[in-house]
């Protein structure tokens, strides 16, 4: 997703739960995996690719950073480590082709309304036919200029991610459910993320 919705997302996800000053500092960490050289040979930060299992596996290695760094007394370093995985988590929903699968299921015009969408249905996490788009470079950069993208387009495979993006509202009526499933998967991530901590290491992250 683009950094506005990664960022609304997490406000809708955590403004209740962390200070504003922790929401800022997990969103700077968020948005920061899309920086050029985050676009580069890194399909684990966005779930490109098809990169299932090495996703999964960075999402947990960041997990994995943030009781350590509590302990510490590195805050900073927790909300960082959160920033990153979640930023993961949601492109999740945005790149791959998991909600149209889970969709499928439903006579047309009879999907359940956006705020009841499963992001955690076990039957299409480990469909078959689960897929993310693939970065086909260089035309995959062209697309990104709004100037160029309707040219470039049809130069594309539909199996790229210019096509199946789910990245802003411009995509269609379906990023209305990778928005609401990146909020509720965000959710599930904090409660993971803080699960088992102390009361006080609880009262470090979210700085309250």
């Amino acid at each position: 997703m683009i950094k506005t919705y990664h960022l609304k997302i997490l406000h809708e996800a955590l403004s209740e739960k962390v200070s504003e000053r922790a929401l800022e500092a997990i969103g700077a960490a968020n948005i920061g995996q899309d920086v050029i050289r985050g676009q580069f040979g890194h399909d684990e930060y966005h779930f490109d690719n098809s990169a299932f299992a090495a996703s999964y596996a960075y999402i947990e290695k960041n997990r994995a950073l943030i009781h350590p760094a509590l302990e510490t007394g590195d805050v900073d370093a927790a909300w960082a480590a959160f920033g990153r995985l979640s930023h993961s988590a949601q492109d999740f929903y945005a790149h791959s082709n998991y909600l149209r699968l889970w969709l499928a299921q439903f006579d047309e015009g009879n999907a359940p309304p956006v705020p009841e969408v499963a992001h955690a249905d076990p039957e299409f996490l480990q469909h078959p036919e689960l897929h993310s788009g693939k970065l086909y470079y260089p035309l995959e950069l062209l697309s990104f200029i709004p100037a160029l993208k309707k040219y470039v387009l049809p130069l594309l495979p539909r199996d790229s991610h210019a096509w199946m993006n789910l990245d802003s509202p411009e995509q269609g009526p379906l990023f209305e459910y990778a928005y609401a499933a990146a909020v509720k998967r965000t959710n599930d991530e904090w409660g993971k993320s803080t699960a088992g901590l102390s009361d006080i290491l609880k009262e470090k992250i979210c700085d309250v």
